[in-house]
């Protein structure tokens, strides 16, 4: 019962500014999950944390889930992370839904980042050009890709400077060595604001969902010095492989089985070299720009090498 107390008392934390609700209430939902239903303890945590979500009417994105922290836009690569930021806001574009008041991209000396601010946040229009102090934005993750959500606890405070928003961008050239497990043809969440790619048909925050196929390639790609972690999202993955979305479903409903895209993606593409340049989120470099290259290699016996190192 320890371990549930303990993990009861974070979310009884989270809550208590907006619910009038008690430790032990929260213990005795956790309690009933895990030990009587057999519910693992991160499934239980994020039922239960639903259901006073609901009851608060709430977003997930409003609840502090860890300690907030000062950090630069190179240091985020930690999804669902508390952290204050102070960035300039590099360019704003129109919202393709409602519930967003605004998106865009913030900048400082370490590199760019992706930003949504909750339409129903109230929280003041932030302007191009200037640069902002911002106080619990939560962190996520998309492919490899960090962003950050600005929700109604975020606070915002304008200041009177200016930052030389740094580039993360990086190009390397090097052999694609390793395609490794979630690539081919996968399935997302569908929910509005969720890309998580599902797990045996779960999405990690919204359960059982029937899911939308995509494409992607989480590549190893080694430049003779280094091996570095490469994302191909779907464009690029067509490109590279030859193998479109609709084909790629089509080869799987034939084979009754996903895992033929992958193999197949591997025949086409390990062991050649390439040239690939796009911006370094967390440990990896996400593909804007893909060029083949001459020659190839032996890509097992590169992969030894490169884990032996």
């Amino acid at each position: 019962m320890t371990d549930v107390r303990q993990h009861a008392e974070e979310i009884h934390e989270q809550f208590s500014d907006h619910l009038d609700v008690s430790v032990d209430d929260v213990a005795s939902r956790l309690d009933s999950l895990v030990n009587e239903y057999k519910v693992p303890m991160e499934e239980a945590r994020r039922s239960v944390t639903s259901h006073y979500l609901d009851e608060a009417g709430l977003e997930r994105d409003d609840i502090r889930t860890g300690g907030t922290s000062d950090v630069a836009v190179d240091d985020i690569e930690i999804d669902e992370q508390w952290v204050n930021l102070t960035a300039k806001v590099v360019d704003l574009w129109e919202p393709r839904s409602d519930s967003v008041g605004q998106v865009g991209l913030l900048g400082d000396e370490t590199g760019t980042i992706k930003f949504t601010k909750w339409a129903k946040s109230d929280l003041p229009e932030l302007e191009e050009g200037v640069v902002y102090r911002l106080g619990n934005v939560v962190t996520d993750e998309y492919q490899g890709r960090y962003s950050v959500k600005l929700n109604r606890t975020t606070t915002v405070e304008e200041l009177d400077t200016d930052i030389e928003v740094g580039d993360n961008a990086t190009e390397i050239e090097g052999a694609l060595i390793d395609i490794q497990s979630g690539s081919g043809l996968i399935k997302r969440c569908p929910e509005e604001d969720c890309t998580r790619v599902l797990q045996n048909g779960r999405c990690s925050e919204h359960g059982e969902q029937e899911g939308e196929f995509d494409l992607r390639i989480k590549g190893v790609v080694d430049d003779g010095n280094d091996v570095h972690e490469v994302i191909f999202n779907q464009e690029a993955t067509e490109n590279l492989t030859g193998i479109e979305l609709d084909e790629a479903k089509q080869m799987a409903m034939d084979a009754l089985d996903t895992t033929v895209v992958a193999d197949e993606m591997r025949e086409k593409t390990l062991g050649y070299y390439y040239r690939v340049a796009g911006p370094t989120m967390g440990r990896y470099v996400l593909a804007n720009d893909v060029e083949q290259l001459s020659g190839t290699v032996d890509a097992e016996a590169a992969l030894i090498k490169a884990r032996s190192m």
